[in-house]
This record gives C-alpha cells, structure tokens and sequence, in this order.
C-alpha cells in the first residue's frame, strides 16, 4: 500500500520545495520508489526552474515534471487568483484523480502544497476549496516547514493551531535555514516545541545537500536517515 505525507509551511517562500527535494532525494538514493505530486503551482517563468523542475532534478526523480502538477500557472499569484485570471476553475476531483493516478506508480508519494496553510484555491461562491480541504480529501497527514528565524514563534504557533481546529494531524515540524550556533534559533526551536506540544523532526541548514536524523543523532547514518524518513509517510 502506498505511504504519503503532505508538506505545508508557515507561508510563501519559507522552503517547502528545498526540503521536499531534500526528502526525496535521500529516499531516490536509498532505492525506494518514490514520488511527487504539486496539486497547483505557481509562478511559472520561462528560463527559470519551476518548484516542480527543481524537485525533480535535485532528487533526481524520473518522468516528466510538469505531469505531477493539476494547475500550472504562469503568475506568481495565490492559486485562487491565478485560476481566475486564467479562466481555468480548480476542482478537487481532479486533484484527487491525479493524486490516485501519482499512488498508483509509487510506494512513497511526497505532496508538496502551496503557499502556507490557509493558501485559497477556489473562492468562487458555492465551490471555495482551501487547502485543508485539499491535505483532507487526500487522507494525508502534514509535516509543517518553517523558517528557524525571528517571528517564526507565532507564525508556526498559528500553523499549528488552525491545523488542529480542523482536524489535520501534523507529523511534525522542519524548521529551514536553522543555525545551531545561533542561540535565538535555538530558543526558538525550544519555545515552538512546549507552545505546540508538536516535535520538531529535523533541522534544516542553509545549503544543506543532505536530511539528517535529529531522533538518532546520527548525522550521515544513511540507514538510520532512510528510517527516519520512512516513518514519517503513513499508510494512505
């Protein structure tokens, strides 16, 4: 049966795509069968890497990117937006028969959403569809990336929170760009557990090629690492 996770974040740009390239990549070289899926995407630029494209280079996935994305679009705008100004409506059957086709192909299937947690995809009157309606129609549990640096507390607090009201369990949390000498970064990491009452997974360092094991403290340990990834995709 196929495992899935649903990577979300604390907003835009925070680097949900960085670390689920680095998810993948550390699973691709362990050998497992594993996979992606985008359910909409946008920003599109010619010339320049979409989400998509980076994921699969960096993880070094196989097939066509652009055929694990329901809803390409070309402006950097909210899904919601983006739809419009398209003419195109978002539709969660689609999403899910997309998703269903992506499981069919892979043992571990990796979904990266967009923008943070409340991120718009339809806001026509009678149809709207938000996120959480889209990480609830696919079955998934959440692993929530945030940024390791001032203001992260609340925004990564109000993630939570509003997950928790509507009923999205959360795997845990990664927290990006973090600098283990850095000892407001540190106390961050600390707050965000006792106010959530949700474990921070791993840490994230700038540039980092590789996911570490924060649970084994073994950093390099590829068994241990691929264990520690596995565990966090569950039975869809």
């Amino acid at each position: 049966m196929t495992k899935g996770i649903f990577i979300t974040a604390t907003g835009t740009d925070v680097g949900k795509t960085y670390v689920s390239a680095l998810i993948l990549k550390n699973l691709k070289k362990s050998g497992l069968n594993c996979g992606y899926y985008k359910p909409a995407m946008s920003g599109i630029e010619e010339g320049k890497l979409s989400d998509v494209e980076y994921v699969f280079k960096v993880a070094g996935l196989d097939g066509n990117p652009m055929d694990f994305v329901s809803y390409p679009f070309t402006e950097a705008l909210s899904p919601h937006l983006a739809s419009e100004r398209a003419n195109i409506e978002i539709k969660i059957d689609k999403i899910k028969s997309d998703f269903q086709k992506v499981c069919e192909k892979y043992d571990y299937v990796l979904v990266e959403g967009a923008g943070g947690i409340i991120c718009p995809f339809n806001m026509r009157k009678g149809q709207e569809l938000l996120l959480p309606d889209v990480i609830k129609v696919l079955g998934l549990d959440i692993i929530i990336v945030a940024d390791a640096k001032l203001g992260t507390i609340n925004s990564t607090v109000l993630t939570v929170e509003y997950a928790k009201q509507h009923n999205i369990n959360i795997s845990g949390i990664i927290l990006n760009n973090y600098d283990e000498n850095d000892f407001m970064q540190v106390d961050n990491k600390e707050k965000i557990e006792k106010l959530t009452g949700i474990k921070i997974i791993t840490t994230v360092r700038k540039n980092d090629k590789e996911i570490k094991c924060l649970p084994c403290q073994k950093e390099g340990n590829r068994k241990a690492v691929e264990g520690f990834l596995i565990n966090i995709f569950k039975e869809i």
